[in-house]
């Protein structure tokens, strides 16, 4: 079977790669000048960084097996730290304890001085979906929501806690039940003792070396410069048009995995799956920025970044300590910072040059850590509508994509948009996705 696949990011890489190991012969089809979508590297100050995503969950083992399937498992590395902070109230200080925010060590919690007012309330769990925020803060007040629960939230989603919805995003929290921080610190005592093993890993080089290496070994023809415009029905099977504007060319197959954005998605299926396209055009994104910044001399830092709650009105909204985090970032001996600037309805955070945007970084950075070198080199990454908003019934939105899409023989959709916008969720859609147009077809 011919398999045309739109979209060379994580997903729809991940979608040929498992399509030709079952014996397919696949087509990869992308607009953009390189495989990779929001996984990327370069090089700043002499160093070869992520531009992108740096780390794959390691608790689940979709991304991780990923990696090691292409021969990549030997430069699998789990970061040296993962002691993070808050800035927040004038300093950084140690995040406790916690399920995604939810405080799972009172004690700790109060030593660190993030949080004045802890509230324990049992408020039975809905049986409807509702916000984050609705859900924390009738059970744990609105200082855990604010200060805990939506930084850890807004390095994810980079979205807000009284838009994301509790079901979606946030289904360890659901799982707490009725009374979340009674239910997370009891939690936390009865695995005291118990081995912790790693929740994330990296990529010597940068996890955005993975797409290169997947798409080189993955066995399908990948062809880059080659918008998809049109998606369409073709006797029993499909014909798409693709490339640049005065030389868009002809592509059949007998099935299309489309592994796009959700605007671009909805688009695409406006036609051949029309409530899917509609349920696809209501899901939001929010565009983010990352700045890194790469010192030449070693300087002390305790962990592996810190959070910044929205309510504190800063610049940045984390920063990550990358030459602390990895191994072999620390053996260049430079030290690397990263910030993340931008959340969902905040755009004009980003509406600047580059040179303005790391001149605010640097001083965000400067106020929370003191004093810094001047650096050797700064990057600015620029990534508009990267993530997708799980906003309240983001899970009902999904049902009718899924339902549309299982109603027309020979296609599949993957990507962030549906379940999941961590590397490991994108490569689980992938297979599950392929697996699916596999059993129908």
């Amino acid at each position: 079977m011919r398999v045309a696949v739109v979209g060379a990011g994580i997903a729809g890489l991940t979608a040929a790669w498992e399509l030709t190991r079952r014996g397919h012969d696949v087509v990869v089809l992308d607009g953009a000048d390189r495989v990779g979508g929001k996984l990327l590297t370069g090089e700043v100050g002499g160093v070869q960084l992520d531009l992108g995503a740096e780390s794959v969950l390691a608790r689940r083992p979709e991304a991780v097996g990923l990696i090691e399937a292409v021969g990549l498992g030997d430069r699998v590395q789990n970061p040296a730290t993962t002691s993070a902070g808050v800035w927040t109230r004038g300093e950084v200080r140690p995040l406790p304890p916690t399920v995604l925010g939810v405080p799972a060590d009172l004690d700790a919690l109060a030593a660190s001085g993030i949080v004045d007012d802890v509230q324990v309330h049992a408020v039975p769990v809905p049986t409807h979906d509702v916000s984050v925020g609705e859900f924390v803060t009738a059970r744990a007040g609105r200082e855990v929501l604010q200060r805990l629960v939506e930084p850890l939230l807004g390095g994810v989603y980079a979205g807000h806690a009284d838009a994301l919805s509790l079901r979606a995003a946030a289904p360890q929290l659901l799982a707490l039940g009725a009374d979340p921080v009674t239910a997370a610190v009891s939690a936390r005592a009865a695995s005291a003792g118990a081995p912790v093993p790693p929740v994330f890993a990296g990529i010597v080089g940068g996890v955005g070396t993975l797409p290169q290496v997947l798409a080189e070994r993955s066995g399908a023809e990948v062809r880059t410069g080659s918008t998809v415009r049109i998606v369409e029905r073709s006797g029993n099977g499909w014909r798409l048009l693709a490339g640049p504007v005065g030389a868009v060319e002809e592509v059949l197959a007998d099935a299309v995995v489309v592994a796009t954005p959700a605007p671009a998605t909805a688009r695409l299926l406006a036609e051949v799956a029309p409530d899917a396209a509609f349920a696809l055009a209501g899901i939001d994104y929010a565009s983010v920025a990352l700045v890194t910044v790469v010192l030449e001399e070693h300087v002390e830092l305790t962990g592996s970044g810190f959070l910044v709650p929205p309510v504190d009105g800063r610049f940045v909204k984390a920063a990550t300590f990358s030459s602390n985090k990895w191994a072999w970032i620390a053996d260049t001996g430079r030290t690397v910072l990263r910030a993340s600037v931008g959340r969902a309805g905040e755009s004009t955070a980003l509406q600047t040059g580059d040179a303005a945007l790391v001149e605010r970084v640097l001083a965000d950075l400067a106020e929370a850590l003191g004093p810094l070198p001047s650096p050797a080199d700064a990057h600015v990454q620029r990534w508009g509508g990267a993530l997708p908003q799980y906003e309240v019934g983001h899970l009902d939105r999904v049902a009718t994509v899924r339902s549309s899409v299982a109603g027309v023989h020979g296609l599949e959709v993957c990507g962030a948009a549906y379940d999941g916008v961590g590397i490991a969720a994108v490569v689980a859609g992938a297979q599950a996705a392929v697996s699916r147009l596999l059993s129908d077809a």
